[in-house]
């Protein structure tokens, strides 16, 4: 699967973006028509702790998903988006089995 990753307002390090790689990767396993995927990375200029946001847009066949998530951390924030995705592309591909 293609993955695009834009960081905003900070310069991403290699071992994130591969993070970021493997973890999309395994959706895959999930639904296996997955054709592309952005995702932002941001981090917010306010004093809170939990100022790192994850935007992640899922590309399948005649629809997109999207997901933002806040976390401590961009490994945080990407983990749970991912849960999240997850759980709609398998109830997406329950829906098509029907």
């Amino acid at each position: 699967m293609k993955v695009n990753t834009q960081s905003v307002n900070f310069n991403a390090n290699g071992d994130l973006m591969s993070f970021v790689q493997t973890r999309l990767d395994k959706l895959e396993t999930f639904y296996d028509k997955v054709i592309s995927s952005d995702v932002y990375l941001k981090v917010e200029n306010t004093s809170l702790k939990e100022n790192k946001i994850v935007e992640i847009k899922i590309r399948v066949p005649k629809e997109n998903i999207m997901v933002k998530k806040q976390c401590k951390s961009f490994e945080e924030a990407i983990d749970s988006a991912c849960n999240s995705i997850e759980r709609q592309l398998v109830k997406r591909k329950e829906k098509l089995r029907v």
